[in-house]
């Protein structure tokens, strides 16, 4: 059984997909064993704590740089035990220093079809708002893992809706939430646990 180690920042609503899946036996061969966030007021850790999972506040303000920052959350990944480490509304990039410590083994969800509107600056609603004035027809999310490239690691898992005419930053991030990130994230999890995904290079192949 695989320990999974998710990092947070805001409301959680990630982290509650990866629950219930847990909880409806739709993660196998892996379980949460800690929910670690960069903020002490992130709703996320009442989710946890709701669902009788550990959890740690690392403040990113209590360090004086990132490598810093970064040496503080692997450790403590490494202190649980951590085989998997999901960011779920992980608002902070971290540094080489817990990248190369957790090589394949950490994973994010990015609410575009990668690699278009990804990268540095392109987070929460920012990403919307490009993809509603760029004017494709299409969106959606990606599962990939993490490497020092932000959002440039091996992609698992892609999942693609339309594009309404009316739809607005806050209507689209609402349905790419619910019919995209929800269900590809735990999918991907378990993929991992079941030791299903081989990387190749900067590609994957699903067994």
């Amino acid at each position: 059984m695989k320990n999974i180690a998710v990092l947070v920042s805001g409301g959680g609503t990630n982290l509650q997909a990866l629950i219930d899946a847990e909880h409806a036996g739709e993660i196998k061969g892996g379980k949460i064993c800690c929910v670690i966030s960069s903020n002490e007021n992130a709703y996320a850790l009442e989710r946890a704590k709701n669902a009788g999972i550990q959890t740690l506040v690392i403040k990113k303000k209590s360090y004086d740089n990132i490598s810093l920052y970064s040496c503080a959350v692997r450790d403590a990944l490494l202190g649980v035990g951590a085989d998997l480490v999901v960011y779920a509304g992980f608002m902070t990039i971290l540094g080489a220093e817990v990248v190369k410590a957790f090589p394949n083994k950490m994973i994010n969800i990015h609410p575009s079809l990668i690699p278009s509107f990804c990268g540095k600056g392109y987070w929460g609603l920012h990403v919307h708002e490009a993809v509603l004035a760029a004017g494709v027809k299409v969106t959606g999310a990606t599962v990939h893992f993490v490497t020092e490239e932000c959002d440039g690691g091996p992609i698992i898992l892609q999942k693609a809706i339309e594009i309404n005419n009316d739809d607005t930053p806050e209507t689209l991030q609402k349905r790419v939430m619910q019919q995209c990130e929800w269900k590809l994230l735990p999918q991907a999890v378990s993929l991992f646990c079941e030791g299903r995904i081989e990387v190749t290079g900067n590609k994957t192949i699903i067994k």
